[in-house]
């Protein structure tokens, strides 16, 4: 059987796909994989804040479209930039390993986030970040940085910034974890939704592809971004408020979630984690959102989505 890959065209993306390539041909041998690059709206636009231009979305539109025209068979996201409502007749229900969810530092002087120097500059285009680091650190400016991981680590080696905050999982896959100083702990900057997991994006109703790709499903990682992901679509958020989730396993059968929405200035922060059963995480994550809005996230969204 022939398989066909649809992937963006950054560095990152193709490693991504070709791992999962590489897995499947591991359990079947004479699988033909055939990878079709496509670009993004979220491709071209690289000067302009994703808050600004339409969000997640514009990194998997014109991919998911190929899918609908069956041009491909499987697209591979990172799960981050997935929006949480899909096309009709398309899921994400696949989901690998997740790999290290954190994000990372990397500075120019070997610094890590609490010892950078007052004024220093960060580079990174997540309202996420931002606001969590002004929250921990309210001496240091703030820059929006865009582009594919290349582009990032060249600017900051060219010096136009002094660190740049990027996910450890790119890092990793890309073979680049020695350039990272400093993984930074989920307690200063909360993860991005689904941050670290790949998912995998196909039609709803082809049982031949459901079948191959089952031999790298995680359920675990399955459990844990369906929780995540409940908690964002709970919210209705999107790049435009910073909305940070992470689940865990507490044991095989609890998992705990910590969800958190802010102001993009960190001023105000609403932060909770609640524990529950790992045979339900949408409820987990719906239940989540219901504390964090009746603490405050709601005027919160409110402000945000009244400015736009």
């Amino acid at each position: 059987m022939e398989i066909r890959i649809g992937t963006r065209k950054s560095k990152l993306a193709l490693a991504q796909s070709n791992w999962v390539a590489d897995e499947l041909k591991k359990i079947s041998p004479d699988l033909k994989v055939e990878f079709v690059k496509i670009t993004t709206k979220g491709d071209k636009i690289l000067d302009v804040p994703l808050a600004k231009v339409g969000g997640k979305g514009l990194f998997v539109k014109e991919i998911e479209e190929a899918l609908l025209r069956k041009d491909i068979d499987i697209a591979i996201h990172s799960l981050k930039d997935v929006p949480t409502q899909l096309p009709e007749g398309l899921e994400v229900s696949v989901f690998p390993k997740r790999e290290d969810f954190r994000d990372a530092l990397i500075s120019r002087d070997g610094k890590g986030l609490k010892d950078l120097d007052k004024g220093a500059k960060i580079g990174t285009s997540s309202l996420r970040r931002q606001a969590q680091i002004r929250a921990f650190r309210r001496d240091i400016n703030i820059e929006s940085l865009r582009g594919n991981l290349d582009t990032r680590l060249k600017k900051l080696d060219e010096g136009l910034y002094d660190a740049i905050v990027v996910a450890a999982a790119g890092l990793n896959r890309l073979g680049l974890s020695d350039r990272v100083t400093e993984l930074i702990s989920p307690d200063i900057i909360l993860p991005a939704i689904g941050q670290g997991a790949l998912g995998i994006e196909l039609r709803s109703d082809d049982e031949e592809v459901k079948k191959i790709l089952s031999s790298i499903h995680d359920e675990k990682t399955s459990i844990c971004v369906r929780a995540e992901r409940a908690f964002l679509l709970r919210l209705e958020g999107g790049c435009q408020v910073p909305i940070g989730a992470l689940c865990r396993f507490v044991n095989e059968k609890e998992i705990s979630l910590e969800g958190l929405v802010a102001d993009e200035m960190g001023n105000k922060i609403i932060r909770e984690l609640l524990v529950g059963s790992s045979s339900n995480p949408e409820n987990l994550g719906e239940s989540l959102a219901e504390i964090v809005l009746k603490k405050g996230a709601d005027k919160i969204l409110q402000e945000v989505y009244g400015e736009l």
